[in-house]
């Protein structure tokens, strides 16, 4: 056994149902992505975060769109804007398919990012683009749905810090319905597919 399947086997066994683990480990039926298909994960299942203009956004609110989400912060310095301008560029790859992929950005440091703040950092990536920004409360509650680790570092002075965090995202179809996990890094063209397969699915 190789170290990517006995990896694959390790998600499966700690955090995946069998329907996911079907898809991960290529069993038959399943649909071909690029990315980490995750569809039945008991993970990632719900988002409940006030948008930079205080209303309370869900995944509801985006149904029939293919919606795209990454936990960040605003002062970081490489996964976050890669990212979003990755996804950006995607959005433009799909010509029309592309208004209906819908990117959502949650923060994982409210306490620097005031909604004035998030809300011009999002739009320089696209007009439609969303900011998400919860208490801390908040915040670490829906870290914990989606698995998503975030960890203050201390810098020199008590404003300085960063914020170490997991770099990957979360793709759910027009249903609301997690279906991938993309890790940072990967091809952007490979990611542009499977959400037009995904788009054209429904």
């Amino acid at each position: 056994m190789n170290v990517t399947r006995r990896s694959l086997l390790a998600i499966c066994a700690t955090a995946l149902p069998l329907m996911a683990c079907d898809r991960l480990m290529g069993r038959p039926g399943a649909p071909a992505f690029h990315s980490t298909d995750i569809t039945g994960a008991e993970f990632a299942r719900h988002l409940e975060l006030p948008d930079v203009d205080g209303r309370m956004r869900t995944l509801a609110d985006w149904k029939g769109k293919l919606v795209v989400v990454f936990f960040g912060y605003t002062q970081c310095p490489d996964f976050c804007p890669t990212t979003l301008a990755e996804l950006a560029q995607i959005k433009k790859s799909l010509g029309a398919a592309g208004d209906r992929v819908q990117v959502v950005f949650v923060t994982v440091d409210p306490q620097r990012d005031t909604p004035e703040i998030l809300k011009a950092y999002v739009a320089n990536f696209g007009p439609d683009f969303v900011g998400l920004r919860g208490s801390l409360e908040q915040t670490a509650a829906a870290a914990r749905e989606f698995k998503v680790f975030y960890a203050k570092v201390p810098g020199k002075t008590p404003g300085s810090y960063s914020m170490d965090h997991s770099a990957a995202s979360f793709v759910f179809d027009t249903n609301g319905q997690v279906r991938l996990y993309v890790a940072y890094g990967g091809d952007s063209k490979a990611l542009a597919a499977d959400l037009q397969q995904l788009a054209a699915a429904g």
